[in-house]
């Protein structure tokens, strides 16, 4: 049509990888910009033990018309919902492991908008996810509101059972597309023509007698279960971003690390939210988030105290205040260990520990190969990505640092064998030793499965 911009292909698949999750959103701006993927509509397909689907609590709505001003202000949990609101992103299938369990599983529908009374962006979402951080508004108090339908599916590891030992059917790609997709053959694996499969149904066994779904047919978390509710999402010709945080396979819950567990319990009873229940009436809904709204300030306040002056003062002038009293244990538990404690980092630890802790689950390598061939099954039947985004989220220790570089390089291997030679770019920092030769951070047709560079700490 004449005055409407043709969309572009890249020639190779281009994937982006980071450190720090947030860091994808300027490669795809850089998408959009350059019309490979289209400024509205656009959906993501999302691999990740965490949802990152907050937003900034205290940011003007406007800031995501302020490009640079927008990334200087995003994290690692709330880089999704601003592209939402901007109009960019109109779904998300968050895909998670059994062991992440923060957002009810099933197909959600909610309205993202500018909060009328402060500006902000805020969602209709009654999720406790949502409500624990005080973000949902109703529609009313919405301005410029834009529909956002998610859809949470989990993704269990294939059956040791079933573990293939060669490469699986190209002919899985029948349960998604109206045509195959004809991918070359990998070299050295065995040609699915000397094998002929069948897909009548999700129970049919797969090459050399291997049942590609697994016992569990449309089990929730099975492989047939994940395509039909992508499916429902994404269609042959959307263009869509994957993308994937290295934790969806390996995670720890970092903080459990850093504080005892009876520190920890401090910190669940400090920052414990219980929401209103299912059949919450509005003035309900309201009334809970204005309490935790209050709650998390006055929890931030006392540890911004705290980290001027922690002296037997003003701990019991904070441990006063309704529902706080626990707090001068935890200093005193604290400052056995450290005279001068990182309160920021405690407030931090405590954000996680509202209605459902931070998920921690260090995986085996068996597990991880389970999950690399439970991702293959289900990608092999979705169309090919526009864009792939890989998050490393090593240096925060939500990956295990030991594991990172193999769940990356198995990780790479994938997705070219499903889709043939990436453009591969390595944007994140290199930690290495002085006698060690820090890897190029770009490079153009990788040779999939080699070291990718040095992990470190902040």
């Amino acid at each position: 049509m004449s005055g409407v911009p043709l969309k572009r292909l890249y020639k190779e698949l281009p994937v982006w990888i980071v450190e720090d999750h947030h860091d994808v959103v300027g490669h795809i701006y850089r998408a959009i910009a350059s019309r490979h993927l289209p400024q509205n509509n656009i959906k993501l397909v999302h691999l990740d033990s965490h949802p990152d689907l907050l937003i900034p609590v205290k940011m003007s709505a406007d800031t995501v018309f302020d490009k640079e001003k927008l990334f200087s202000e995003l994290s690692i949990e709330n880089w999704i919902m601003p592209m939402v609101y901007a109009g960019h992103v109109s779904s998300v299938a968050w895909l998670h492991p059994y062991w992440a369990q923060q957002i009810t599983e099933g197909d959600h529908q909610m309205i993202i908008g500018r909060d009328s009374s402060t500006t902000t962006i805020r969602l209709t979402s009654t999720e406790n996810y949502f409500l624990s951080d005080g973000l949902y508004v109703s529609k009313e108090h919405l301005e410029n509101p834009k529909p956002l339908r998610l859809n949470v599916v989990k993704v269990n590891p294939i059956k040791a059972s079933h573990k293939p030992t060669s490469v699986l059917c190209e002919d899985t790609d029948r349960l998604f597309l109206k045509k195959p997709r004809i991918d070359e053959n990998i070299p050295g694996e065995a040609s699915c023509s000397q094998f002929r499969c069948s897909l009548a149904s999700p129970a049919t066994g797969g090459c050399n007698g291997t049942n590609l779904w697994d016992e569990a047919g449309d089990a929730e978390g099975s492989t047939s279960y994940i395509v039909q509710r992508i499916s429902s999402l994404l269609h042959e010709t959307d263009p869509y971003i994957l993308d994937i945080d290295l934790d969806f396979f390996s995670c720890k819950n970092p903080f459990k690390e850093l504080y005892t567990q009876e520190q920890y319990a401090i910190l669940k009873e400090l920052y414990s939210f219980r929401g209103p229940g299912p059949d919450a009436d509005e003035e309900q809904l309201d009334d809970c988030v204005d309490h935790r709204i209050h709650q998390l300030e006055d929890l931030e306040a006392a540890f911004a105290d705290l980290l001027e002056d922690d002296s037997e003062e003003t701990v019991t002038h904070w441990a006063s205040v309704p529902g706080m009293a626990s707090l001068a244990s935890l200093v005193s538990s604290l400052k056995l260990r450290d005279q001068c404690p990182d309160y920021e980092m405690v407030h931090q630890a405590g954000l996680t520990c509202d209605s459902v802790e931070l998920p921690h689950h260090i995986s085996t390598e068996d597990e991880i190969d389970r999950l690399i061939e439970a991702v293959r099954l289900f990608l092999k039947a979705l169309p090919k990505p526009t864009v792939v985004t890989l998050s490393r989220s090593s240096l925060d220790e939500y990956c295990p640092v030991e594991q990172v570089d193999s769940i990356q390089s198995r990780v790479l291997v994938l997705l070219e064998s499903l889709y043939g030679s990436l453009n591969l770019h390595k944007d994140y920092e290199h930690c290495c030793s002085e006698s060690e030769d820090c890897q190029p951070q770009t490079s153009t047709h990788p040779e999939a499965g080699t070291s990718t560079g040095c992990v470190g700490y902040r």
